[in-house]
């Protein structure tokens, strides 16, 4: 990171930048060119490391280039505010970002289901006091990330 000055390394701010977020993008390749996917999301964490859980229909883009390739990027970011001045060089843009890689697995039983829908819930409403009906849990795919490398950033 060539902003040092900027970086973030305590694990504890990450995740509470990353509960500011409210979009996840997920970074795919196709063919040797990018695919980007806004999705809402939910996290965990685990003797120090980052899941993330995604929720999506059972076929389409994203689903077919994962089946070729796991591995991923993904960039959320918030706490945005414009600083303006006298001069053009005066103006910036203060913001909060988490980036990283990872690789994605499709967990298919019902209980790691529930799990991740609860992780998506709890990061939006604040409770994972919810129940799933099983018509739902037969057509819905979850995609578990699990984050190998993480970097974030303040200004």
């Amino acid at each position: 990171m060539r902003r040092k000055d900027r970086e973030v390394k305590d694990f504890d701010r990450i995740i509470e930048i990353i509960k500011a977020c409210d979009c996840c993008r997920l970074g795919l390749v196709d063919e040797g060119e990018a695919y980007i996917v806004p999705m809402n999301f939910g996290f965990d964490t685990a003797d120090g490391k980052l899941s993330l859980y995604f929720h999506c229909a059972g076929e389409g883009r994203k689903l077919d280039l994962l089946g070729k390739n796991k591995t991923v990027s993904f960039e959320m970011d918030t706490a945005h505010a414009l600083t303006t001045g006298e001069r053009g060089c005066d103006w910036s843009f203060k913001y909060q970002c988490v980036m990283g890689t990872g690789t994605v697995t499709v967990p298919d039983g019902r209980d790691e289901k529930i799990l991740a829908l609860k992780r998506i819930m709890a990061h939006y409403s604040g409770s994972e006091n919810f129940e799933f009906d099983d018509r739902y849990l037969s057509v819905v795919t979850i995609l578990k990330l699990s984050v190998e490398t993480l970097s974030c950033k303040e200004h």
